[in-house]
């Protein structure tokens, strides 16, 4: 029973239809994407997939690679090019199993919801503390959705107690895929995330590691790999081990199964799995893993993976998920597989639009907060010059410099509105709101700034930057007196302090610093308004000569 071969993979059609595919049917032009019943399933079989196109699709420069992606090979050439690893990919069977521990015995004693990354822990249930995600809601599942359980956990893998590891990239990893826009099918949305082998192996990894086990870990011993209860670093496996990892020791339970329906895809089975076995101290991920489907920040130790944060994804990260941000504070860089075809000339050969698709769990330790899933929309940047990039890189990050200072500036107002003293609470709902009213105006001004910096002429945007002061003051205002304060009955708030409130929200709104950090002139009362020094257009030949 391989993956490669098993019809496993569910997935919506053009039609609009539920089905299973097997890996060799990923280029089907119908399929569109993948459907499973769960957001992080879906996501972890995008990896899945990507890492085996990576793998054993044959394709070694970028004419190879730009002529898979116009023409998409077919099922005939799928199944011949995943043929050799059909045994290293079987999830069942006495032998080596996929993701899964060679060593360990079968029988368990742990329930498969143990497997999803929000099921309630030990101590949750012990506490009587699971309120929202409840226990018993799965307690039988079928091989394939166990396979797709097994496989998300290993991808995401948390804190899970003394010699539990987590994930090469740590607990819930933040992933950016790129896809088409409009969508043109699944095929065409997995390969834009394949990089060729030659740039793919200068990020991290010993491509001279060719025995099947530093690729795939579950092959042999892990002590083949690391010392007992050691560590893994990029050197001591081949570069695609990367998408391959495998933090935890765990043997799905095979002999003791029953028939039913499944509790997640509610498919009918004969050989249902409630259990598994497993044990601590598995890959110990450590040192410079350079994963090449996330974006990266620089600490003092290095380059670390980022991780998603309450509060979700939103324009907010549009410049250091895309270009980078070159910030003191904190330096960011986009995932590999952005750098490599949103920013090169790859996007306006192959053409079309394409789009970010960022999704990962927000991990409090060992506890899931909650999954954020969202598209971001890329613009034809591919045939801007590197300084262009540059230019606008600082114009998008006074843009969100001046919005972060608006929505403090309307959180506080707020809470002076609400409370007499200092209050402490989750404000949240606030700062969500002004991020998504100001989300449509933010990228009408992005795509007008890409514009005007890719006709090569030296400006200032100052048009722009006022017009994007005009959109933080009103909405700000209009949350202020619509929404969280002037909607209120009048018998439930203070009058004066709401007046108070409103007046300074105005004036911070109105005063010198957002102006300052939007690069305006200063507005001074009696005085002439001073315009920026014009500067003289230039080519983009002379500017970069």
């Amino acid at each position: 029973m391989s993956l490669l071969t098993e019809p496993w993979m569910p997935v919506r059609t053009r039609a609009g239809e539920r089905r299973w595919i097997s890996p060799e049917q990923l280029s089907d032009p119908e399929v569109l994407a993948f459907d499973a019943d769960r957001a992080d399933f879906n996501g972890a079989l995008a990896q899945f997939a990507i890492g085996l196109l990576a793998t054993f699709v044959p394709v070694q420069d970028t004419f190879a690679w730009r002529a898979l992606f116009k023409t998409p090979p077919p099922r005939t050439d799928l199944q011949a090019w995943f043929q050799p690893g059909v045994d290293a990919f079987v999830y069942d069977g006495d032998g080596a199993r996929f993701m899964q521990d060679r060593v360990l015995g079968e029988s368990g004693d742990v329930g498969v919801a143990a497997l999803l990354v929000d099921s309630p822990g030990e101590n949750t249930i012990k506490n009587n503390s699971d309120h929202f995600v409840k226990r018993g809601r799965v307690e039988r599942l079928c091989p394939h959705c166990a396979v797709i359980a097994l496989l998300t956990l290993q991808i995401n893998a948390p804190a899970g107690g003394a010699g539990h590891r987590t994930g090469l990239r740590g607990g819930g990893p933040l992933t950016t895929l790129l896809a088409c826009q409009p969508p043109k099918s699944l095929w065409h949305d997995l390969w834009l995330n394949v990089i060729e082998p030659p740039y793919h192996h200068d990020h991290g990894g010993d491509a001279k590691k060719v025995d099947d086990h530093f690729t795939f870990p579950w092959l042999a011993d892990i002590t083949t790999i690391q010392p007992d209860k050691g560590e893994t670093a990029p050197k001591q496996t081949h570069p695609l081990h990367i998408f391959w990892a495998m933090p935890r020791r765990i043997r799905l339970d095979f002999q003791a199964t029953s028939s039913g329906t499944c509790d997640l895809c509610h498919r009918a089975s004969d050989r249902l799995l409630s259990q598994y076995s497993t044990k601590a101290y598995g890959l110990n991920y450590k040192g410079p893993w350079d994963h090449v489907l996330s974006p990266y920040y620089q600490t003092k130790e290095g380059w670390l993976p980022l991780h998603p944060q309450p509060g979700g994804f939103g324009y907010r990260h549009w410049l250091p998920w895309v270009l980078g941000s070159g910030d003191d504070k904190q330096k960011q860089r986009p995932a590999r597989v952005v750098e490599r075809h949103a920013l090169s000339r790859r996007q306006s050969t192959v053409g079309g639009q394409f789009q970010i698709w960022a999704f990962g769990f927000d991990m409090d330790n060992m506890k899931a907060r909650c999954w954020y899933e969202a598209r971001l929309p890329l613009y034809n940047l591919d045939d801007c010059a590197a300084s262009d990039l540059r230019r606008l890189e600082v114009v998008i990050n006074r843009w969100l410099e001046g919005a972060r200072f608006a929505r403090y500036a309307l959180s506080s107002a707020v809470k002076s509105a609400w409370f007499k003293l200092d209050a402490r609470g989750d404000f949240s709902l606030v700062d969500a709101r002004f991020w998504a009213q100001t989300e449509e105006a933010f990228y009408r001004n992005l795509r007008d700034v890409i514009d005007e910096v890719r006709g090569g002429a030296v400006q200032d945007h100052e048009a722009l930057d006022e017009r994007w002061l005009q959109t933080l003051s009103q909405v700000c205002r209009d949350l202020f007196d619509k929404e969280f304060v002037g909607s209120g009955l009048i018998d439930r708030q203070n009058p004066r302090r709401v007046a108070d409130a409103h007046k300074l929200l105005l004036n911070t709104l109105n005063g010198s610093k957002l102006r300052q950090l939007l690069a305006l002139p200063t507005l001074d009362v009696g005085k002439p308004v001073k315009a920026r020094p014009a500067k003289a257009a230039k080519t983009k030949n002379k500017e970069e000569a």
